[in-house]
């Protein structure tokens, strides 16, 4: 089972992939370390700040991650806010029952009511640096942006609206693996 987890900055994306990793003991793949890897090894010169040209460049490399990962029955959870609109193309129908996608969102509402407690909590699992350019605006605009990437595939939303805490346990507790 592979699960793939995406969207917006800030929302936990890998809170929720430790989390899972706890529970179910599946293998952890952070598509931020291979990012990392690729730009300070030189393989690319694409920057951190590259994230639409680093989606083109780094899904291709994810993507095959993961169809080795079904391919040997191996587990694997699948983390990062690179995930084109259209992944599930580039999955032949026999890959698509082995994936459980899931896009984590925060509704305006939450963010406007919790926004500082979103900053402070943006280097619980890792270490983000300054983090100067993330504002309240940039997370509605993000946000809203993935919402409406990936809201048609509504099985696959995770919103969050009142409690993070709760949703997310919520969300952990359903998810029958």
């Amino acid at each position: 089972m592979i699960i793939l987890l995406t969207g917006a900055t800030h929302t936990g994306k890998t809170l929720l992939a430790q989390k899972l990793l706890e529970k179910y003991h599946y293998s952890y793949l952070s598509m931020d370390h291979v990012k990392m890897g690729l730009i300070r090894s030189g393989v690319t010169t694409l920057t951190p700040d590259n994230d639409e040209k680093m989606t083109g460049f780094l899904w291709p490399i994810i993507r095959e991650i993961i169809k080795t990962a079904i391919e040997n029955e191996q587990n694997l959870i699948v983390e990062g806010c690179y995930v084109p609109a259209d992944w599930e193309k580039d999955f032949l129908p026999k890959y698509h029952k082995e994936i459980t996608f899931r896009c984590i969102i925060m509704t305006e509402n939450y963010i406007r009511n919790h926004f500082e407690t979103l900053r402070s909590h943006a280097s619980v699992i890792e270490q983000r640096g300054e983090d100067a350019d993330f504002d309240m605006e940039t997370a509605i605009r993000e946000n809203n942006r993935f919402l409406a990437t990936f809201g048609n595939a509504s099985k696959g939303l995770i919103a969050i609206d009142k409690d993070y805490k709760t949703e997310l346990e919520d969300y952990i507790n359903v998810l029958d693996l």
